[in-house]
């Protein structure tokens, strides 16, 4: 039998854009009309799906639409998606900080969440005072409270500051204390978003290890959104991803950051060059794919990148070099690798080659890529400046428990030995 904590029936949320409520008193009474009949509202037959990108046609927009999934108790559901795909309006829904359009929630525990930085908080009060207040809300005694307050203040490292209003903490101290409340205060659903990102690399790493901890030994659930894939690797045991406002994507960690990989191509990055018109000698298409030969823009940490290249070349021209240079955000050649072309017999005058990024190299950052055919010292035939562009995501590079420390651009594995 499922333990089941958590259960989303057909949950959906309407907003009327630029507005509160439906911004006219004929709509107002209309809906309340149906409302006191017993009829549906009129206007969830209308609105929008909830694409930013897009200017739409109604004034209504639907954030989340049909959302339905079930939490078992103890499960660590990381939630993944695009900037304005739904997570935030989710979770406060589920953490009841606003209520659905349509649809219901079934919770089999306490909620404790922890949305944005200062949630919950009082600013006048001192932060031993906010302690005991979220520990009220929560449904917990006084006695309960005190038990855990030596543990709470430890673990958000703001004892010098306990006695100090929270107003006077800067975002850092702010969201320390808050988690620590919101996981010592043991409820049996926690529900935590992007806030983590505003804690150091140190607190990042605890507050990850705190919530594997209460997930494995204390059975609680936790949802956490989150865009880093590292995190979501490392902590969760199962991941949905939304689009939209709907969700696409709901199975396993692995599965569904390959799916956010693949889906989630940022504009501005250019995967695919063709050309045409080429006379003698030039390339005639570039293209990055994956492994499974997808063309691609955004890759993790830990996949291979392929390197697409169909050229064309004049015999006369067989002695030229074909090369690449991968360039770094800051307008640094990263490295450079080229291939004599008469080192490969060819019956016509296109090339296709193909090469590989090795995996766990390019460290996470955004590169693009130059290309060059020439007979060294001689003769350029062509060359294509920045023609091909793409992401690396952080999904548990070496050193990713840094956060956004500079280590350069490659992680080289050298060889090491005692020297006694």
């Amino acid at each position: 039998m499922k333990d089941i904590i958590l259960k989303a029936e057909n949950i959906s949320k309407q907003y009327r854009l630029g507005q509160v409520g439906t911004g006219t008193l004929t709509h107002d009474l209309n809906r309340w009309w149906h409302q006191l009949r017993g009829k549906e509202d009129p206007y969830l037959k209308i609105g929008d799906t909830n694409d930013r990108t897009t200017k739409g046609e109604s004034d209504y927009v639907w954030a989340l639409q049909d959302i339905n999934f079930e939490v078992e108790r103890g499960e660590v559901i990381g939630i993944i998606g695009k900037n304005g795909a739904g997570k935030s309006t989710l979770l406060k829904i589920l953490s009841r900080v606003t209520a659905p359009t349509t649809g219901s929630i079934k919770f089999g525990g306490r909620v404790a969440s922890l949305l944005e930085v200062g949630t919950g908080f009082n600013g006048e009060m001192t932060g031993r005072e906010n302690i005991y207040l979220n520990g009220a809300i929560l449904g917990m005694t006084k006695k309960e409270i005190t038990a855990k307050l030596d543990e709470i203040i430890d673990f958000s490292g703001c004892e010098r500051y306990i006695d100090t209003p929270v107003k006077r903490y800067s975002s850092g101290m702010y969201v320390r204390l808050a988690f620590a409340v919101a996981a010592f205060l043991e409820p049996e659903i926690l529900i935590i978003d992007e806030v983590l990102a505003v804690g150091d690399a140190e607190f990042q790493k605890k507050a990850i290890g705190k919530m594997q901890d209460i997930s494995r030994t204390g059975g609680r659930t936790v949802l956490f959104v989150s865009h880093n894939m590292a995190a979501i690797k490392q902590l969760c045991t199962k991941a949905i991803m939304m689009e939209n406002g709907m969700i696409v994507f709901e199975g396993k960690t692995d599965d569904g950051i390959d799916y956010y990989l693949q889906s989630n191509q940022y504009e501005g990055y250019k995967g695919n060059y063709v050309n045409n018109d080429v006379k003698e000698s030039g390339f005639t298409s570039l293209s990055l794919v994956d492994e499974m030969r997808v063309n691609r823009t955004e890759f993790g940490f830990d996949e291979m990148i392929a390197i697409k290249i169909t050229v064309k070349i004049a015999k006369k021209h067989l002695s030229a070099y074909l090369s690449f240079r991968v360039i770094d955000k800051n307008d640094l050649i990263v490295f450079t690798s080229e291939v004599k072309v008469n080192d490969y017999l060819n019956k016509n005058d296109l090339f296709d080659f193909i090469t590989f990024l090795p995996r766990k190299f390019l460290v996470p950052n955004n590169y693009s890529l130059t290309f060059g055919l020439h007979i060294p010292n001689i003769e350029l035939l062509d060359f294509q400046e920045k023609c091909l562009s793409f992401q690396i995501v952080e999904t548990g590079s070496d050193f990713h428990i840094y956060g956004t420390a500079d280590y350069g651009c490659v992680i080289v594995n050298c060889e090491w030995e005692l020297n006694n």
